[in-house]
């Protein structure tokens, strides 16, 4: 017993986290979103925006830590918004509801005076880029007839990349694929994403989504680059801003936005990969 406590204790220093409240937290997510989308889809929607809101609660706050003010109460409304508007309207309504937000969020800044706007206008757009306008991908990849298949679907496809990047990257790890920007992600994690996310995509796409098994392959490969983007993206954020996570309300995960990095990117490929499909194959 306490050998095996001994390389629970060395596999989570070498991860720098918990690897049990990591993998309890992952499934209950994974749980809460199949519930949410096999009871009624518009509480997958309820919940993605959920998210996001909390999502930038926190951004906020870490902003707020290099002097760098947004509306959180304001981003919120505009989330709600875009969250209605994309479940009624498609991408169209995504994409009206950004395009009337943004001013509008703009506009709402100028009550502060001209000192910071600059830093403030470029805050606040950027917030609302990578979170509610790429969260709505979710959203209608959920709001689909089979929006259920889609949605695991691409829940398979990013835990793969997420978990087996994560397993072989403590496990044989040796060589920082960005040691600048995140130094305990290395180039045998990517190519255990690679690998797996790959055999996932084949897997999905031809058992869940009857879509050709090479397809899904290549969507995993398109998964693995976006969903390691997204990563190296927030890693990013985060060393800019200084903080070793965005909060502390997922054990084992950090923030909300510890658990949204690889996801933001990887909707928006997911829906028009499949888009794509279904018009011309």
């Amino acid at each position: 017993m306490d050998d095996l406590h001994s390389i629970n204790d060395a596999i989570n220093r070498r991860a720098g986290r918990k690897l049990g409240p990591s993998i309890l937290v992952s499934l209950s997510l994974v749980a809460i979103v199949w519930a949410s989308l096999a009871f009624q889809p518009i509480f997958f929607a309820a919940l993605v925006t959920l998210a996001v809101c909390l999502g930038i609660r926190e951004i906020s706050r870490a902003f707020a830590q290099v002097e760098t003010k947004i509306s959180s109460n304001a981003l919120i409304v505009a989330t709600i918004g875009l969250s209605a508007a994309t479940w009624q309207g498609g991408v169209a309504g995504l994409a009206v509801a950004t395009a009337v937000a943004l001013p509008i969020l703009l506009i709402n800044l100028l009550r502060n005076g001209p000192e910071g706007f600059v830093a403030s206008a470029t805050a606040t757009t950027l917030v609302l880029v990578y979170l509610p306008f790429l969260a709505g991908f979710l959203i209608l990849l959920g709001n689909e007839s089979n929006g259920l298949a889609q949605v695991m679907t691409f829940v398979i496809l990013v835990g793969c990349n997420d978990t087996f990047g994560y397993f072989v990257g403590v496990l044989i790890g040796k060589h920082p694929m960005a040691p600048k920007i995140s130094p305990k992600k290395s180039w045998e994690g990517l190519f255990g994403s690679i690998v797996f996310t790959t055999l996932g995509g084949g897997l999905m796409f031809h058992y869940v989504l009857d879509i050709q098994w090479h397809i899904g392959a290549i969507v995993g490969l398109l998964i693995v680059f976006t969903a390691t983007s997204g990563d190296l993206i927030e890693s990013a954020m985060k060393r800019d801003l200084h903080l070793k996570d965005m909060g502390s309300l997922l054990p084992g995960h950090g923030g909300i936005l510890d658990r949204l990095d690889s996801v933001l990117l990887s909707a928006p490929a997911l829906w028009l990969t499949l888009e794509l499909v279904q018009r011309y194959l």
